[in-house]
């Protein structure tokens, strides 16, 4: 793997390899862009099959992360970071702990939340060895509830551009993953009355929804090809691929996934087949915003965060008015919302550097 050839294509700044034999501690943290202010992004957790997949994994998120700092209009810039690791078999306080010893050692260019594979508890053994953490307990807790509102308000935008109504009552939504979001974002659409088809790779979390909310299981490999309004990805990305995207029988794919896209030629084809598709970086922004308002002067606010977060439906109806305007994919709409704003705040301040106004 070519690391500097692919840090100058996608123009990320730092990338910091961290090891700590005692904990069994082995992650990587990815800076995109400080041009906004302090890179934000979560911190996952997962068995990579290689040091190479966290690698491409973690410059992938950092920049969707800028993307969606800017679209939900932000002042922060985009990080990630990745533990190389089985989350439900190789957490301790150690690893958490040194790992929050090197976020501390960037000194604030990058603050840390949670993400795929760790929880608000893990959060709280990082922040016993730095400040640079947000989504703490205290403030403003699990981000995974309005991460899915912000997706079902997203849904509902998409719902009324494509159907010319927005009501979710009747419509077939099909959910793949059944985390913290995807099990959120079920209870919104059961609330409304749809058609629920759910899976994931963890038959517990499938058995929660369909006993809970009446959903239909359905095995992993076949949500891709249930027939449905809306396919809702929320486990991992890249599932819009050569092989998926041939089997997609939906309207709408509309989900909390990150880097949904395997590569941009799949948002075109996605386009030329008339999906209609939500940029995930914008439909998923909730967390974010919800993590963010922790640095709002007056302290944090869930009221306020979750009104915040309903303007999700706002900017994802903006994509499709700009993709439909001029002809667009709606993935291309979205990183020029993004990019235009990044380039004329940008302008003030290049690189973030703790202390610097």
């Amino acid at each position: 793997m070519k690391i500097f050839e692919l840090m100058e294509k996608n123009g990320h700044e730092e990338l910091v390899f961290c090891q700590d034999e005692p904990s069994g501690l082995r992650a990587v943290i990815a800076i995109h862009s400080t041009a906004l202010g302090p890179a934000l992004g979560g911190l996952r957790m997962w068995p990579y099959k290689s040091e190479d997949d966290a690698i491409t994994d973690v410059l992938r998120l950092s920049r969707g992360m800028s993307y969606k700092n800017a679209a939900m209009g932000l002042n922060f810039g985009g990080g990630k970071s990745v533990i190389i690791g089985d989350p439900r078999q190789d957490k301790s306080e150690a690893l958490f702990r040194a790992f929050g010893r090197f976020v501390d050692s960037l000194a604030g260019r990058y603050f840390t939340a949670e993400d795929v594979g760790t929880s608000v508890d893990d959060i709280a053994l990082v922040c016993q060895e730095t400040r640079y953490v947000l989504g703490r307990r205290e403030k403003s807790g699990d981000p995974s509830p309005l991460t899915a509102y912000g997706v079902y308000r997203g849904m509902k935008a998409c719902l009324a551009a494509a159907f010319g109504d927005e009501s979710l009552k009747g419509r077939r939504v099909a959910v793949q993953g059944m985390g913290h979001v995807g099990l959120s974002l079920v209870r919104h659409l059961h609330e409304e009355g749809a058609q629920l088809f759910v899976t994931d790779i963890f038959p517990e979390r499938v058995e929660a929804a369909t006993k809970e909310l009446g959903a239909r299981a359905v095995p992993p490999d076949a949500i891709f090809d249930v027939d449905c309004d809306v396919f809702a990805p929320c486990a991992l990305g890249a599932i819009i691929n050569d092989d998926t995207l041939p089997r997609l029988k939906c309207r709408i794919v509309a989900g909390a996934a990150n880097n949904q896209l395997a590569e941009s030629r799949h948002g075109d084809a996605l386009h030329e087949r008339g999906i209609l598709y939500a940029p995930d970086y914008v439909i998923n922004g909730g967390g974010v915003i919800n993590v963010a308002e922790e640095f709002a002067a007056e302290g944090y606010n869930q009221e306020r965060a979750y009104a915040r977060v309903a303007t999700i439906y706002d900017k994802v109806a903006r994509v499709i008015q700009i993709s439909r305007s001029q002809n667009i994919p709606t993935y291309r709409a979205a990183d020029a919302m993004a990019e235009e704003r990044m380039a004329r705040l940008g302008r003030l301040r290049k690189i973030y550097l703790p202390g610097r106004a």
